[in-house]
């Protein structure tokens, strides 16, 4: 079954020609950050953020365009890398970039973070396999929209070299499959009183185990966004069940529940409230909700970006009267 999804991709991309001149690119952001968490030693409060991608692209005499991407972590050591074939069908990529689920974590409207982005809180997110090397295909579906797949033979974190293999690395872990689905409701048959509602869904199943009479892990999502004129709404369901890896063990399971609102006061000032609520579900700890609540301010400058949060979490950490309240001030600019 492996080796036929395989086969399958690898077919899209026909026969092998000769290729045009392409380009080079160099893109990157970096973020200075000030930052304040009440109840807790802050220490130096300054923080920076760096990243640089390098993208590449070329067409092939059979009009197929190929493009290489390679970005950097905050250490600018190499991290995620992607190769990619195009056509009017649609993209085939190989890599450890553009893992569906971990795109689409949280997708509801801000103007500056997303309810825990800046700290508050310590959440499960879904989209685990990201940062694994796969095999993915993007298509746009009539009607359905904009569809990504991703097939990771082995879901074990490593990052192979050209001519090798991971062997045991994780020698338990096995594959995952990875789908998400963006779909502009408006513009379905008869359904133009819904322009400007967006929905997201997603669906992860991840082998984390070999071992017999073992769960798998399990992540679902999705989300209903909606924008009209000025001010836009979003609400997302997620359900993020961890798996076992021992038989024995019962597996802990998430139910999360995320609100935005963002109202652009002009071109370049935007307001937001965000909300962030997860339940956990296990037999051997104490269950209560965490819940953050975060206010938002996003002013553009060209390509520079001041953000503000101001986050408060109850029960953080699953603790329960657990508390964790950030300020973030955040200077970012994009070149």
């Amino acid at each position: 079954m492996k080796i036929t999804k395989i086969l399958v991709a690898l077919s899209f991309l026909f026969a092998v020609t000769t290729a045009n001149a392409g380009t080079l690119t160099v893109t990157g952001n970096m973020e200075a950050t000030y930052q304040t968490d009440s109840g807790k030693t802050t220490g130096n409060p300054l923080g920076i953020d760096r990243e640089l991608k390098f993208a590449g692209s070329t067409e092939l005499d059979n009009g197929i365009t190929v493009s290489v991407m390679q970005d950097t972590g905050d250490t600018l050591l190499f991290s995620n890398s992607q190769i990619a074939f195009s056509n009017d069908m649609g993209t085939l990529y190989i890599g450890s970039d553009s893992d569906p689920v971990d795109s689409i974590d949280d997708v509801t409207p801000s103007a500056y973070e997303e309810a825990n982005g800046s700290g508050s809180g310590t959440y499960v997110d879904i989209g685990g396999s990201a940062g694994d090397t796969g095999l993915g295909i993007k298509v746009a579906v009539p009607y359905i929209g904009a569809v990504n797949y991703k097939f990771y033979p082995k879901a074990d974190g490593s990052k192979n070299a050209d001519n090798a293999a991971s062997a045991d690395t994780n020698a338990d872990v096995g594959s995952a499959n990875v789908v998400s689905i963006v779909t502009s409701l408006g513009d379905l048959p008869g359904a133009g009183v819904l322009s400007g509602a967006t929905l997201t869904t997603g669906y992860a199943k991840v082998v984390n185990s070999n071992v017999a009479s073992t769960d798998d892990e399990t992540q679902l999502t999705a989300a209903l966004n909606y924008a009209y004129g000025p001010v836009k709404f979003g609400y997302q369901k997620k359900y993020n069940n961890q798996g076992q890896t021992v038989g024995t063990t019962d597996a802990i399971f998430y139910k999360d529940d995320i609100i935005g609102v963002a109202y652009a006061v002009n071109d370049a000032l935007s307001l937001s409230y965000n909300r962030y609520e997860s339940k956990r579900h296990s037999n051997s700890a104490a269950n209560v909700d965490q819940t953050t609540t975060a206010y938002n301010i996003g002013y553009a400058i060209g390509g520079m970006t001041i953000g503000f949060q101001s986050a408060e979490t109850d029960n953080a950490n699953f603790v329960n009267a657990a508390k964790d309240d950030t300020k973030t001030l955040g200077v970012s600019v994009a070149f």
